[in-house]
């Protein structure tokens, strides 16, 4: 299935109906009083977050939404029918704004988390409304208000434990691959991952955790090089970052100090989140060598940790790691 992470679309909420004109019609009543009803509501277009729904791409085949409009008042006192609501499901995860993209409307995080987008007319007055000791025969009544109508952009970001940030071909989509049953497209080139992937890690009995990988980060991604700003939206809501460098590079700690900085660029509070560095590729060394790796530090309380997800060498520690981080988290 395509990955949409953004949409924009039009909304209208139903007009109110019209209140009515109309007068007793009774036998042996010549002069009955008024009894026009009300009009009815128009109904909302709300918003709704559905954990079943992974992307916006329906959003991108029909983007304009209209709720019913309320029906009109009737004789004999009768109110019109209220019009029904246009509820739209999206997946948790989005977050709404106006149509200047200036202003957020809603961040819909949790399953049925909802908002009202635009809202019903009010129905009409009937002319019964308006009938007094002094004008016992109105005949004036409101016509409904408009509903509401409003230009939205719908932008997901996904909502993971754990984000895997690294360079184009570091090694995420083969991690995600052996530790959970996502099955992203692996190939020995940049940007084989053009869309983010979600999977669950069963780390132990009763204890799992999310775990994203994203497209590969470039130098310059926050000024949108590469995927860059798909990226960056998505590793927002994780809670720890796990940091992907390959062991064969000239120089890992730089490498990191890249990634760190694009995160920084984006959103400063990104880099505050726990932060776990792994060295992956490991198997294409010689053990000597990793003895040298061994010695580098990325900072205070980062913990490294070396692996190979072709022989499965450090995974377990990996994830013992990941999950010692969320547990510190909760």
């Amino acid at each position: 299935m395509q990955f949409i992470d953004q949409a924009v679309i039009f909304v209208k909420a139903g007009n109110g109906g019209n209140g009515a004109i109309s007068f007793r019609r009774e036998k042996y009543v010549p002069k009955g009083g008024p009894d026009g009803g009300n009009g009815g509501n128009g109904g909302n277009v709300i918003i709704r977050a559905d954990r079943q729904l992974g992307t916006l791409l329906d959003f991108r085949y029909k983007r304009n939404y209209k709720a019913e409009n309320g029906d009109h008042g009737r004789g004999k006192g009768q109110t019109g029918k209220t019009g029904a609501d246009t509820v739209l499901k999206v997946p948790c995860g989005t977050i709404i704004m106006d149509g200047g993209h200036k202003r957020l409307l809603a961040d819909l995080v949790r399953d049925g988390d909802e908002v009202v987008v635009a809202s019903g007319g009010r129905g009409g007055r009937g002319n019964q409304e308006f009938a007094t000791a002094t004008n016992q025969a109105p005949r004036i009544a409101e016509p409904g208000t408009p509903g509401g109508e409003c230009e939205l952009l719908l932008e997901l970001k996904l909502i993971a434990d754990v984000g895997l940030v690294g360079f184009p071909n570091a090694g995420k989509s083969t991690l995600i691959s052996v530790v959970s049953a996502a099955k992203p497209k692996i190939a020995d080139y940049p940007f084989t991952t053009l869309t983010p992937n979600l999977g669950i890690v069963r780390f132990a009995e009763g204890k799992s955790f999310t775990l994203a990988d994203m497209p590969g980060l470039l130098k310059g991604a926050h000024l949108g090089k590469g995927l860059g700003i798909q990226f960056l939206r998505h590793i927002e809501r994780t809670r720890v970052l796990v940091f992907l460098i390959e062991a064969i590079s000239e120089d890992p700690k730089r490498d990191y100090e890249i990634l760190l900085n694009e995160l920084a660029s984006y959103n400063p509070i990104m880099t505050k989140k726990p932060k776990i560095v792994v060295l992956t590729k490991i198997d294409l060394f010689e053990e000597n060598s990793l003895k040298r790796l061994k010695r580098l530090s990325f900072g205070k309380r980062i913990p490294v940790v070396q692996i190979s997800s072709v022989t499965r060498t450090g995974l377990q520690p990996l994830l013992e790691e990941m999950w010692r981080a969320l547990q510190a988290e909760s």
